[in-house]
């Protein structure tokens, strides 16, 4: 009888956790959505958020990360992007973690345009492609962002489950930095935002 209790008890919080994990990228998404209503070159409008598509929040995808700093300040490089134009970045680093036992690795990139504004210069950003794309998620690879203050020593998490899809998912028109060949995991990561259902 003791043990019923104690696994009960034990079963609870776990219960509540995850409860709280859904919660939070429930609450990722909607403001997600929100954001496309307050930018004027959004490619979304309201009536097509009924059209996007996301794996069910799983904290697999949510994993610790080493954080391994860029030592000497690295040269900028152009990114290409998906309207043959270059976007300029610098690589600030590295993040290193495991998926279900097995190390994978991340670079992690700053914008110099956006570095030289005040309001986004600790904003890092990660182009990334697995073995979802051109299936259940948008075949140029998905995006997920950091701010540098969510780094803590060398540790960082980094929530799959709040990957997005760039402008071009959506629409034509738009210039998306493609995902580096650094960047291509050999994982499948079903977590975050999958294709957008409408045609386009």
């Amino acid at each position: 009888m003791k043990k019923l209790i104690f696994a009960v008890i034990a079963f609870v919080p776990l219960t509540i956790l995850a409860q709280d994990f859904k919660a939070e990228i429930e609450k990722h998404r909607e403001e997600y959505k929100a954001d496309f209503l307050k930018n004027s070159s959004s490619p979304l409008k309201k009536e097509d958020f009924e059209y996007l598509r996301f794996y069910e929040p799983n904290e697999k995808f949510k994993v610790v990360c080493e954080f391994v700093a860029t030592k000497k300040r690295e040269k900028s490089f152009e990114v290409p992007t998906s309207s043959g134009q270059t976007a300029t970045y610098t690589k600030f680093g590295e993040l290193k973690f495991e998926i279900d036992g097995k190390p994978y690795k991340l670079a992690v990139y700053q914008s110099l345009k956006l570095r030289n504004l005040p309001q986004y210069r600790d904003y890092l950003f990660i182009p990334f492609k697995d073995l979802t794309n051109g299936k259940e998620s948008y075949g140029g690879g998905r995006y997920l962002d950091l701010r540098m203050k969510e780094i803590s020593g060398d540790k960082i998490y980094l929530d799959f489950n709040k990957a997005y899809n760039p402008y071009c998912a959506f629409s034509a028109g738009y210039s998306c930095p493609i995902p580096p060949k650094e960047n291509h995991l050999k994982v499948a990561i079903e977590a975050g935002e999958k294709n957008f259902a409408k045609e386009h």
